[in-house]
């Protein structure tokens, strides 16, 4: 899947959130005005909003592999398996996905594979360069799965 740049992100996001929770923290016990509820309340935010895009990226996934023919569509919604998706989708082979979980290369792995997934929905494959941008890796999953 963008697995790894999507894992990338997600893992800067995470990094954010724990330096924003421990600042907050050591703010709350040095002064008993900042409730703690406070605290609770951005960390079910925080996972409303990772549950939000775990949700947008199988169903993405999902709708990609059923534009594409793809076998298992429903693989899109198990965390690891959904990169067996992605390659059955880019038609590459499947032990590729030892190399997804290879730091640096996993980073290229994903770009090679969203370009492929680009190829396969009759895209320039330019739009899996697009995964590694922050901003643009969460909209060239819609934009593969829902245009026409």
């Amino acid at each position: 899947m963008k697995a790894r740049a999507r894992i990338l992100s997600r893992m800067g996001w995470l990094l954010t959130l724990a330096a924003m929770l421990i600042l907050a923290t050591t703010a709350a016990a040095q002064d008993n005005r900042i409730p703690t509820a406070m605290l609770g309340g951005f960390m079910l935010f925080f996972v409303v909003l990772c549950l939000a895009m775990y949700v947008y990226f199988a169903l993405a996934i999902q709708t990609i592999a059923q534009k594409t023919n793809t076998e298992n569509a429903w693989l899109a919604w198990i965390p690891i398996v959904n990169i067996v998706l992605m390659l059955n989708i880019a038609k590459k082979p499947i032990w590729w996905i030892i190399l997804f979980f290879i730091p640096i290369v996993g980073i290229v792995m994903a770009v090679i594979v969203w370009m492929a997934v680009a190829e396969a929905r009759g895209k320039p494959n330019w739009w899996g360069i697009l995964v590694i941008v922050p901003v643009a890796n969460l909209i060239v999953p819609g934009y593969l799965a829902w245009s026409e």
